[in-house]
């Protein structure tokens, strides 16, 4: 720091203590200014520099997570498919496991309905065109 001025004892000292001030001052802002313009263009390359690591790893970043969704995502057709063929085994042998006790098959099940079904309308039919018996019978 620079040396504390003593009170001047005329105009001409206080004038002469005003310029060496003012020097000072446009001193300090020059070296000021000079600093920041170093250290400004080495801080750019800094920041230039740390964002292209920063890219780099970003890029990183976005192949490793497309990497694993693709992984993820064949693991999920694996998956699916093992569950599809599991389902398949247990139904077979649910399957077997009916025919073996003498339950019916889901085919043969349905085939019976439509039988009833055709049987319980011959029978509203021949009942509309039957001849009426004594009363309270039909």
């Amino acid at each position: 720091m620079s040396k504390k001025l003593a009170p001047p004892e005329d105009e001409e000292a206080l004038a002469q203590a005003v310029r060496a001030s003012a020097q000072q001052i446009w001193q300090a802002g020059l070296g000021a200014f000079a600093k920041a313009q170093a250290e400004g263009g080495s801080a750019f390359s800094r920041l230039v520099r740390d964002g292209t690591a920063l890219q780099r790893y970003a890029r990183e970043v976005e192949d490793a997570t497309g990497t694993v969704g693709r992984a993820a995502e064949r693991a999920k057709r694996r998956g699916t498919s093992s569950w599809n063929k599991l389902e398949q085994v247990f139904e077979e042998r649910v399957a077997l496991a009916l025919q073996r006790i003498g339950a019916p098959a889901a085919a043969e099940v349905e085939a019976l309905q439509r039988r009833v079904a055709e049987l319980e309308a011959q029978v509203a039919e021949l009942m509309a065109h039957a001849p009426a018996g004594p009363k309270g019978h039909r």
